[in-house]
């Protein structure tokens, strides 16, 4: 409401009694009259409040009501103030016209008209109170409008994220129906055979080293599954903040060379030949399966993108790092992709149909991250890729 807006009112007199006099005259509870004795105390309050208006004397000693007008009028935080001259003068020696002249709103002669005076206060005080609450209502409609853009800014922000969100989900469930599907049909196609040869009383397909690779290949697809569901709890570990590191110290580089021993059949698959530098041990404390894990996760993909090229696999270390680097000569990361690849359900090359649910790497950062490290890649598309794992010792 107006009523709550408070207006300062200024009067400049260099009469005491005066002063007094005219602030018994136009004082209210909603209004604060503040008093100046001289020109120069006057120029403190206006530059210290905002005045509704300001009457002013017009002969005081020093500099008079005029002068003070004119250097209000020159100042941008005070030349919007109206201004009433009072004078004791004759109307004969026309201050009024000097009055207007200098930037007055209105000018009263003494003795004053206690009506007159009343009346002309409350006009310039409502003014001012509804020029007030104009311009709170415009910077209220101005806070309301940068709200709403930024409501309307955060709302496309959370449409997108839930679109990609959407999108991730959706290549995501495609991803995970035809990676768990290819070694689901594996194990049907195999127990469908078996089955057919057991109607038949096939006995012969049954021969030790007939079921000795019945068995290979039923492992090999159940730990297909295995890794996939493991992925997909790791990732969920990841987001809960549950992903668990076990510490102790181990050997980093004979953890290496017997991973490398154990993938022997996927390098003869691969069709590559791997190359292994891990002359001296490299001992520190961290999580063995999880770095395992790490390791595993860049020779597979090292074999998978390496253009059946060699690969080579270095374990040493420098300074107070150890380091774990695998470097293929394969198809190679564009700039563009390098920024991506760590992130979920990405994958090294979306134009080579591989197997994966693109996590390899995003579980990889995660957890080399948790062990105060860094894993980064350096790569021209075309001319393989050298990944470095990077450890605290």
């Amino acid at each position: 409401m107006l009523s709550e807006i408070k207006a300062k009112l200024l009067i400049v007199d260099d009469l005491p009694e005066n002063l007094l006099a005219l602030e018994a005259l136009i004082k209210r509870e909603d209004r604060q009259v503040y008093k100046a004795l001289s020109a120069d105390e006057a120029l403190s309050l206006l530059l210290e409040h905002e005045f509704a208006m300001a009457i002013l004397d017009v002969q005081m000693p020093g500099m008079n009501g005029f002068e003070l007008a004119e250097m209000m009028r020159g100042t941008e935080k005070t030349k919007n103030i109206p201004i009433v001259f009072v004078s004791a003068a004759g109307r004969e020696l026309n201050y009024a016209f000097k009055g207007y002249e200098s930037g007055a709103v209105d000018f009263l002669h003494k003795p004053l008209d206690i009506h007159a005076v009343k009346s002309k206060v409350n006009v310039f005080v409502d003014l001012y109170r509804q020029r007030k609450a104009m311009k709170q209502q415009v910077e209220a409609l101005e806070r309301s409008r940068q709200e709403q853009e930024a409501l309307l800014r955060e709302l496309k922000s959370t449409q997108n994220e839930l679109e990609h969100a959407i999108r991730m989900r959706d290549d995501f469930m495609s991803i995970v129906s035809h990676e768990v599907r290819t070694p689901l049909n594996g194990l049907i196609l195999e127990t469908q055979l078996r089955k057919l040869h057991l109607a038949k009383d096939n006995a012969s397909a049954f021969t030790m080293d007939k079921l000795k690779a019945m068995v290979d290949r039923d492992e090999r697809q159940i730990q297909s599954l295995i890794r996939l569901i493991e992925d997909m709890l790791d990732v969920s570990r990841i987001r809960t903040g549950k992903l668990s590191i076990r510490t102790s110290p181990f050997d980093l580089s004979e953890l290496v060379v017997n991973l490398v021993e154990s993938y022997a059949a996927q390098i003869a698959a691969a069709e590559s030949v791997v190359t292994l530098q891990a002359s001296e041990p490299v001992i520190g404390v961290w999580d063995e399966f999880r770095i395992e894990q790490v390791v595993a996760n860049l020779l597979t993909n090292a074999l998978r993108y390496g253009a059946h090229k060699p690969i080579e696999v270095r374990v040493y270390s420098e300074g107070n790092e150890a380091r774990v680097e695998v470097q293929d000569q394969g198809i190679g990361i564009s700039a563009e992709n390098q920024k991506r690849i760590f992130q979920q359900f990405e994958r090294v090359s979306a134009s080579h149909a591989v197997s994966g649910l693109g996590l390899g790497l995003f579980i990889s950062d995660q957890i080399v991250a948790a062990h105060g490290g860094t894993i980064s890649v350096e790569s021209e598309e075309g001319s393989g890729s050298l990944f470095r794992v990077s450890l605290p010792l």
